[in-house]
């Protein structure tokens, strides 16, 4: 395919799988039978990726709990009363609290891909949580004997560590997702917040070759969980300039459901950059609506009127259940709106002459 294609990340898991994760949160599955039903999952995810034409697969994050807090799994030191997230629709999800040091990370991603790609030789693209996301672990009123700034410069490390694991074991690409970066406009309208996320992340981006930042990419939405958002009122506007500051090669950006693309797409064109490669979103996930090709077809011709060709690529706006206890969205439905953004990129291919 001439213009590069790809998915997020996460896709709904299939019913035996969110039965046997109930399960085992009550003890009545060995984590060996869960990571076996977990295996099935990722096997079956990849092989309807595959027989779909997707030419780089993911594992639908079939095994994290959730995209955000995944390295945390088992994590001493942890309280309940952390940031609360919250969405259009009235539903929150909250994040844990840092009550002591130091920070480690206990699962990083290398261990999905590894896993991922024992089942296809096809490129796998691996998606892993931002540093600035776990940056809002750490409370407010500090942590005895573990200061702020010790504990940011071990994050950086692990996500360092996490990244570059990634790398050595073959991602096609590593994705941070970075969703948090239009939430922080919510939290904090000036801007302060979202700027603190950027250094962050380029604190950390800085420690690669400029060859291993062309394999690292970002993907930035407004949210999507249960059919809903947490910050699609904010003024995409305000991130869009901040966001390519990110020193990577790669940008992911949520496009199918803004109401107004074109306005978007001026922007992009505004801050793109030489060496950059943009994917933009041409199907919604929480438009319960499965998109037709000629639709997507349409939306890659407009973002092709704004962006050079040699830098476009496609995706959708972003994963269809970040958090694995999600179901507002089938997995035949998610497999459906992938297939319309293949057939979809292809026919705009074949209408721009590639």
């Amino acid at each position: 395919m001439s213009i590069p294609t790809e998915p997020i990340g996460s896709l709904p898991r299939p019913p035996a799988l969110m039965q046997a994760s109930e399960d085992h949160a009550a003890g009545r599955v060995s984590d060996a039978d869960l990571a076996r039903v977990q295996d099935e999952a990722v096997a079956d995810t990849l092989a309807r990726l595959e027989k779909l034409g997707s030419p780089v697969l993911v594992d639908g994050d079939q095994r994290k709990p959730s995209s955000l807090t995944y390295p945390l799994t088992g994590l001493a030191g942890l309280g309940p009363d952390g940031a609360v997230i919250p969405f259009s629709d009235g539903h929150t999800r909250q994040l844990p609290v840092l009550t002591g040091g130091p920070f480690r990370y206990q699962v990083r991603a290398d261990s999905y891909l590894r896993a991922a790609r024992a089942h296809t030789s096809l490129p796998v693209k691996q998606s892993v949580v931002a540093p600035s996301a776990l940056s809002l672990l750490y409370p407010a009123d500090g942590i005895d004997g573990y200061p702020r700034e010790t504990f940011l410069g071990d994050l950086a490390d692990e996500a360092e560590a996490e990244i570059r694991s990634c790398l050595d074991a073959g991602a096609h690409r590593v994705q941070l997702d970075f969703t948090e970066g239009r939430l922080s406009l919510k939290l904090d309208p000036s801007g302060t917040l979202l700027d603190s996320f950027v250094t962050l992340n380029n604190k950390v981006l800085a420690r690669f070759t400029a060859a291993e930042r062309a394999r690292i990419g970002v993907h930035t939405d407004p949210g999507a969980d249960h059919g809903a958002t947490h910050s699609q009122d904010v003024d995409y506007a305000e991130l869009l300039p901040r966001l390519f500051q990110l020193t990577v090669g790669n940008f992911s950006l949520q496009l199918a459901g803004e109401p107004d693309r074109e306005r978007v797409l001026k922007i992009v064109a505004d801050q793109l950059r030489p060496g950059v490669r943009v994917f933009v979103g041409v199907t919604d996930p929480i438009d319960p609506r499965i998109e037709t090709r000629e639709e997507v077809r349409d939306r890659v011709l407009e973002a092709a009127r704004h962006i050079p060709v040699a830098q476009l690529g496609t995706c959708d706006d972003a994963g269809f259940a970040p958090f694995a206890d999600d179901t507002s969205t089938s997995r035949e439905t998610a497999f459906a709106k992938i297939e319309a953004r293949l057939r979809g990129t292809e026919l705009a291919a074949q209408a721009l002459g590639l």
